[in-house]
């Protein structure tokens, strides 16, 4: 998934790059045409090449940062059993608004549940998980 995004981040910046590189010519051509000297014309040709420059290292940059991305994407960050915003049954939240887990009910001695012990945290008495 991550080389996926990576691909998709690099061709958009290469897109990009060369979205500038045909505004740098545009604008060298536009200069061009209202220049009166020769030296105005190399002026020009000089603020394109330094355009398409920048242009390209703006591209680089993003392809480093998107092989960055990619590296620390694979490391996990947060504590397991949890997710962001919550919403796992490691996460008390996960019980009740107010973050603390609902009361259980202890059994009198002596006495079995009549469903085994082995469901009780997953499904609740009569309950199929094949419905």
């Amino acid at each position: 998934m991550h080389s996926v995004k990576e691909k998709v981040s690099n061709a958009a910046a290469t897109a990009k790059e060369h979205i500038d590189i045909m505004k740098a010519k545009a604008e060298e051509k536009a200069e061009k045409g209202v220049a009166r000297t020769k030296e105005e014309k190399v002026i020009a040709h000089e603020r394109r090449k330094a355009k398409e420059a920048e242009a390209s290292m703006t591209l680089h940059e993003k392809k480093a940062e998107n092989a960055a991305e990619k590296l620390h994407g694979h490391h996990h960050h947060g504590v397991v059993g949890t997710t962001i915003g919550g919403g796992t049954h490691h996460d008390p939240a996960y019980y009740s608004t107010t973050g603390i887990p609902p009361p259980t009910t202890v059994a009198p001695a002596g006495t079995a549940p009549a469903y085994p012990l082995g469901h009780q945290g997953v499904y609740p008495p009569g309950h199929t998980k094949y419905i």
